[in-house]
């Protein structure tokens, strides 16, 4: 059963993430539960307009205190630590979280990608080791696994491009932002130079696609009980790139994100999908066997 603290942080993040994890079975929903509960807070601490740098350290705190042993009384930090300890997720992989969650606080532009890389890392790819340690996949998901982190936070800069300003951060190359010279990706500077900006995002959307291609080549890894979730989450990331395709612009005027009756209908798609390629392989084998 999972914890209502937990759901309802949960749910009030991601919509993809949440009605997608809902379709796990029961015991790894729950550590799933508590492992986005503890990056939600993390993250939100960072994100809130003010930050709350204070309570960011606080918690941060909380969690070695947590690490060491001592119960905190914070139901989000003491599950996280609990799944933790259970499925051997190194400490390095959540020192690497909250380093990248650090900074938020203190870095705002990134001069290249591999600068870029570093905070993706521990934002995300980590997230992603997490997962596979959860869902008990072989070492060998492990690059797949920090690839599918990488594309999906990565779609998401691209996506909130507005709402990051505002917060006065840009998660792109500044290396990128010269080469399609762009001051900046303020609507004032990009509406300026409408075809620098397409081209720009078109570059930001290829970088995710390659990823997201790398991501999907571990999906064999995965059992069909949790691939169904993991492959509709990565659907809609996938409609999300296509349709900021379309029209690089939307990305000022609305958060592109997919419906509810979206996400579940693509879940009942791939159910009914991989139940056939199941199917499939099934009448393979029978006409193998009836050749011999």
């Amino acid at each position: 059963m999972v914890d209502k603290t937990l759901y309802s942080i949960f749910k009030g993040g991601s919509k993809t993430y949440f009605y997608s994890t809902i379709f796990f079975p029961e015991r790894a929903k729950e550590d799933v539960f508590k492992l986005y509960s503890f990056v939600r807070k993390a993250d939100d601490l960072v994100d809130s307009i003010p930050q709350q740098t204070e309570e960011f350290y606080e918690f941060k705190d909380r969690y070695h205190e947590a690490q060491k042993g001592d119960i905190t009384g914070d139901v989000v930090i003491d599950s996280f630590v609990e799944v933790s300890r259970r499925k051997n997720f190194e400490s390095k992989w959540t020192d690497a979280f909250l380093k990248s969650m650090e900074m938020d606080i203190t870095k705002s532009t990134y001069k290249n990608l591999d600068e870029l890389k570093v905070y993706l890392y521990g934002s995300s790819e980590v997230i992603g080791l997490f997962m596979a340690r959860i869902l008990d996949l072989h070492e060998y998901s492990f690059t797949a696994a920090r690839h599918l982190g990488r594309a999906m936070q990565f779609i998401n800069f691209i996506r909130d491009i507005s709402e990051d300003l505002l917060l006065g951060r840009i998660y792109f190359s500044q290396e990128d932002l010269e080469e399609f010279k762009l001051p900046s990706l303020e609507l004032k500077d990009t509406k300026a130079r409408p075809d620098q900006f397409r081209g720009f995002i078109q570059k930001q959307l290829d970088t995710y696609f390659d990823w997201q291609k790398k991501a999907e080549e571990g999906f064999p890894y995965i059992p069909k009980r949790y691939l169904i979730p993991i492959k509709t989450a990565s659907d809609m990331y996938n409609w999300t790139g296509r349709t900021i395709s379309k029209d690089p612009f939307i990305v000022y005027k609305k958060k592109i994100k997919p419906s509810v009756p979206r996400i579940v209908s693509t879940i009942a798609y791939n159910s009914i999908l991989l139940r056939e390629s199941d199917q499939i392989k099934d009448l393979r084998l029978a006409l193998n066997y009836l050749s011999d």
